[in-house]
């Protein structure tokens, strides 16, 4: 299994206000790399989003922002590459919208959403939320809403799935982004 598992945390509704990024790299079925980041939105903070993931508008005042970031990981987005994220919709629609906005080229990957895979090998649990995903497999998740700890939490669901029914298994999940 090689892949890369990422996880977006937004300042706001707005799918455009990226406020931290991680990504874990995974090579032979073995974390090898981690990147995390906070980034400056530009933008407002809700109160919400800020009790969910604890950055506030001061930590990301220094922070870079997305295009800045962008050259820093864009070799990771490659047409080939697979990238993994717990609620996939949300996290690729974050990296379209942030790219859109600083208007930078969309790349092309490939994506699997582990929601959808935990709903399919699992389909017995109270739910498929990523905290209840780790529990349940016995993945280790101290601080949920930190995105480096949720792509690593990420990662370790997709290798278990991988353990416990073949990485064959995982393939009608895989989907073409651009």
């Amino acid at each position: 299994m090689n892949f890369i598992a990422m996880d977006f945390e937004t300042a706001n509704y707005q799918m455009n206000s990226a406020c931290s990024l991680a990504l874990v790299m995974v090579q032979n079925s073995k974390i090898v790399g981690e990147y995390y980041t906070l980034i400056n939105p530009q933008t407002t903070f809700r109160p919400q989003n800020i009790r969910i993931h604890g950055i506030t508008p001061a930590m990301v005042t220094t922070a870079p922002k997305f295009s800045e970031m962008w050259t820093e990981i864009a070799h990771y987005f490659l047409p080939q590459r697979l990238i993994v994220a717990h609620n996939a919709p949300f996290d690729c629609g974050v990296l379209k919208a942030c790219l859109t906005t600083a208007e930078l080229s969309l790349p092309q990957f490939l994506s699997i959403d582990t929601v959808k895979t935990s709903k399919k090998f699992f389909p017995q649990w109270p739910s498929h939320r990523l905290n209840v995903c780790c529990q349940e497999l016995g993945i280790a998740l101290d601080h949920h809403h930190d995105a480096l700890e949720d792509s690593r939490a990420c990662a370790n669901i997709l290798l278990k799935e991988a353990e416990l029914f073949g990485p064959e298994a995982l393939k009608p999940f895989v989907h073409q982004q651009n």
